[in-house]
């Protein structure tokens, strides 16, 4: 059976999602939201840029198009911040559909803010719906792959994650995220405002995978977000970064337990940065896996996003992780015809 499903959000990840599904045979997608007045009253096939219109028009009325349209589920994809999107996801539970978001903080919104997440449980519990919140990171390198990977273990002492990114291979968006081209003070002004957010997520891959793995931990320390300077000029597709200017930045977090850190992520995310991730278990058997180039952040978080639609339609009702989940896989619909 088909899947019926509503884009709330249709930016740069938002447009990659419709197009995949545009081009799919067992999704329907039934409705599109969006609260840019450039987007709004078009054809969505219009405003992701796939030359041909579908029937779907982007409206700014969340509401009207869930009471429509009527989807199994909605793919959501505007804000980091549980604190900025739970209307929306609310929104949604009355409309007694099930939520799919790129949401970081949603990742494990019980740790960003209890009070919330608590609301969101059980109005989904009641509606009878699953919301999840997922994505290439947080949702899987640095928390699910880990917790993966610890299963062929019989003790584990400690987790290292890392990730480094070569932010100019990346759009506009992700430059600009990370201060690149910014000078150091004026860096350190845009963190110190929260004009600069840099990755979002890193406690909350921290408390997933101790949940996973059963650890209590003292407490979750997230490091100051250390610019990384460029020694050269370096170039991307966007902008110019010259020497003594900032190229991007630096993200570290640890779980302690025990006066020690059993778990540690570290982000960099530079204008030519080195690209890997890593994951590094202390433990028996001891495990180090690297993946080199990085997997591309945009290209995973919509992999991973149209991989999960079944397993959340599927899934028990309630504010769930990854944890929660059945084990992550690409799904028929991803195949190449041969």
């Amino acid at each position: 059976m088909k899947l019926r499903v509503v884009l709330y959000g249709v930016g740069s990840i938002g447009s990659m999602v419709a197009r995949r599904l545009l081009a799919r045979d067992d999704v329907d997608v039934v409705g599109a939201v969006d609260v840019d007045p450039a987007k709004v009253g078009r054809d969505l096939g219009d405003v992701v840029g796939l030359g041909r219109e579908v029937g779907v028009v982007v409206s700014d009325d969340a509401g009207g198009v869930l009471s429509g349209a009527r989807p199994d589920l909605v793919i959501h994809t505007t804000r980091s911040f549980l604190g900025e999107v739970f209307d929306q996801i609310m929104t949604c539970i009355r409309h007694g559909a099930n939520v799919l978001s790129t949401c970081e903080e949603l990742s494990h919104p019980f740790i960003s803010d209890p009070d919330l997440a608590k609301r969101l449980d059980e109005a989904a519990r009641r509606a009878g719906v699953t919301v999840l919140g997922t994505g290439i990171n947080p949702g899987f390198l640095m928390d699910t792959l880990p917790i993966v990977l610890s299963a062929v273990c019989q003790e584990v002492r400690s987790i290292t994650v890392r990730r480094s990114v070569d932010a100019a291979r990346r759009r506009l968006p992700f430059q600009e995220k990370i201060g690149a081209g910014l000078t150091v003070g004026e860096f350190e002004e845009k963190i110190r405002t929260g004009a600069i957010t840099g990755h979002v997520g890193l406690r909350q891959s921290v408390a997933l995978i101790a949940d996973a793995l059963g650890w209590r931990l003292d407490g979750i320390v997230v490091e100051p977000t250390w610019p990384v300077v460029a020694e050269r000029e370096v170039r991307s597709d966007y902008i110019t970064v010259r020497p003594g200017r900032v190229a991007g930045l630096r993200q570290v977090a640890r779980g302690l337990m025990g006066g020690r850190a059993v778990i540690t992520l570290e982000l960099t995310a530079y204008m030519g940065a080195e690209e890997f991730d890593s994951v590094d278990i202390d433990g028996r058997p001891e495990i180090h896996m690297r993946i080199r180039p990085c997997v591309h952040g945009d290209e995973g978080t919509v992999g991973i996003i149209i991989n999960m639609m079944r397993k959340v339609v599927e899934a028990p009702p309630g504010l769930l992780t990854m944890k929660d989940m059945p084990l992550p896989s690409a799904t028929p619909g991803s195949q190449v015809p041969t």
